[in-house]
């Protein structure tokens, strides 16, 4: 994202205070805005390698890891109240009949953030690949670093999707599964080209 953000928002602060903020005892931020955030840097760093490059292929490849770092910090923002509905459904009294309904409903609509975090974390992942591909010698490791995080990202988000879907048949689910192989694949391509030159 570019620019400064007039907010209030922890993703906002400097890092040293977002960390104590997700290290604090609270809801949020919690795992998915830590996976959005993982992904948006992986995203800067495919930016940095591409800017060292020449060429269209590096500027659409700068290009779309900028796009998908503001998706990544959006998405890590839209998570630090994501899960907020679900925990208003678990304090709902037991015995109350629509809990159940309530908190399926919640948890659902509580996987679109990470899922959304997973697909951007995917993307993110391929387009460092490429540029480990293409990189010179000095950018190779950088390149392997941001696919290696946007692996961690998509695993990490991958996994709140699974467990806020746990037992449904939403198909999301298995398309997070999906996303995390081929993040996975990218990754271990990329640390495969750094090391090999």
């Amino acid at each position: 994202m570019t620019g400064p953000r007039a907010t209030d928002s922890p993703l906002a602060l400097p890092l040293t205070e977002l960390l104590e903020r997700v290290a604090a005892p609270t809801p949020a931020p919690g795992g998915g805005s830590s996976a959005g955030v993982t992904c948006a840097l992986a995203a800067a760093l495919v930016e940095m390698a591409a800017g060292f490059e020449t060429g269209a292929r590096a500027g659409e490849r700068g290009a779309a890891a900028a796009q998908l770092r503001a998706r990544a910090l959006e998405l890590a923002e839209q998570d630090l109240t994501s899960y907020e509905p679900v925990l208003q459904a678990l304090r709902r009294p037991a015995d109350d009949a629509d809990r159940p309904a309530r908190l399926t409903a919640a948890l659902s609509a509580a996987a679109a953030t990470p899922f959304g975090i997973a697909q951007a974390a995917a993307q993110v992942a391929s387009l460092a690949r490429g540029g480990t591909d293409t990189a010179g010698r000095h950018l190779l490791g950088d390149s392997a670093t941001a696919a290696v995080l946007a692996e961690a990202a998509c695993r990490a988000a991958g996994l709140l999707v699974e467990l806020n879907l746990r037992g449904t048949a939403d198909p999301r689910r298995d398309e997070a599964v999906q996303l995390v192989r081929a993040a996975t694949v990218d990754s271990q391509h990329a640390v495969h080209r750094a090391r090999e030159n």
